[in-house]
This record gives structure tokens, sequence and C-alpha cells, in this order.
């Protein structure tokens, strides 16, 4: 890694260049909303599912509104492809990815591994894995586990803690990371 890449990728430098763009919007309700400033009055997110070969490339927030009809479909994007149940979910995780999204600086959309998770899914996955929480927040629609090809675990950990939003889970060994709209923390490596 370059001189040059570490500083932009760094915490104060991710927020530093943010910051010169930065415009003023809509009230907030968590400090992702903030980084999102400098997208003027759009938000946009970027996804594929490399399990059901599904796209997502669509603005939900225009002019200080989420778009309903597209949070549904954002719902059902990132539905359980494990047995095709939806669930709502929470705005404030699809503005923590997109404000990561554009600290991060690509246009490569983001690989879905999981959004929403059924009860009965998660139980199972945590019979077979010690990183599967009890309690997940992705049963209600509150995290989602996200890789990029273009950046490493620690770079998108590093773009999503700058958000200051919520969770931030470093999966290395596994290639992706978790982010939710919980209370701020982070873990993993």
């Amino acid at each position: 890694m370059t001189n040059l890449t570490q500083t932009v990728l760094s915490r104060r430098g991710l927020l530093g260049a943010f910051a010169a763009t930065a415009v003023v919007a809509a009230p907030t309700y968590s400090n992702a909303f903030g980084l999102l400033r400098g997208a003027g009055d759009v938000r946009r997110v970027r996804m594929y599912s490399g399990r059901t070969g599904e796209s997502l490339d669509t603005i939900y927030w225009i002019e200080g509104k989420y778009i309903k009809e597209v949070l549904k479909e954002i719902n059902y994007f990132m539905r359980d492809w494990r047995n095709d149940q939806t669930e709502t979910m929470d705005p404030r995780t699809v503005d923590i990815m997109a404000a990561s999204h554009r600290l991060l600086d690509v246009s490569e959309p983001y690989m879905l591994l999981s959004g929403y998770r059924s009860p009965q899914i998660n139980a199972m996955l945590r019979s077979k894995s010690r990183g599967v929480a009890k309690h997940s927040l992705h049963m209600v629609g509150q995290a989602a586990d996200l890789r990029l090809k273009s950046r490493s675990v620690g770079q998108m950990a590093c773009a999503a803690e700058a958000c200051a939003s919520g969770g931030v889970g470093r999966y290395s060994g596994s290639n992706f990371v978790h982010m939710d709209c919980g209370r701020v923390r982070h873990w993993g490596g």
C-alpha cells in the first residue's frame, strides 16, 4: 500500500476529504447521514447477490425523504435468500452502507452476503458457527454483511467506523464487514 493510499484511507483522511465537499442536508437521525451530505440531495445504494444473482442500483432517498417503493425493493433484495422471507430493513443501516461506500470512493457495488436473517436460519447458522449472535440484528432488519473486491476488510471497516453510527465487525478470515445501526461498537480483526 502506498503512503498516499494509507493517508487517503485513514479515518482522518477520509473525513477530511469528505468534509471538503460537504453541503447542508436535511436534519439527521444518525451520524451516517452527516457523511452523506456530500451526496447532495440523493442517496444511492449499489449491491449484488452472489446467492440469487440479483443486482440493485437505486436511489432510495431524495430531497430529504426516503422513497417508500424503493425501500420495499431494498427489503426484498436483502431478504433471507435461504427461505425467501423478508423483513423491513432499517433505513439507517442502508444509510451507513451508502455513506461507507461513498467514503471508499468506489464504483463497484457491494456484494451482499447477508441482510435479513430469519430466526430459524439464524439458529441453524448459530449451531454451526460461534460467530453468529443469538440476538443478531440481522433478525430485525438492522444489519448487513458486505464485501468489496477492490477494498480490504480493513478499508471497509475504517469507512464504516468513520460513520460512528452503529456496529462494525471485521471478519478478515471470511473477507467481509458487518455493518449495523445498533449501538456504536466494533470488533474483529
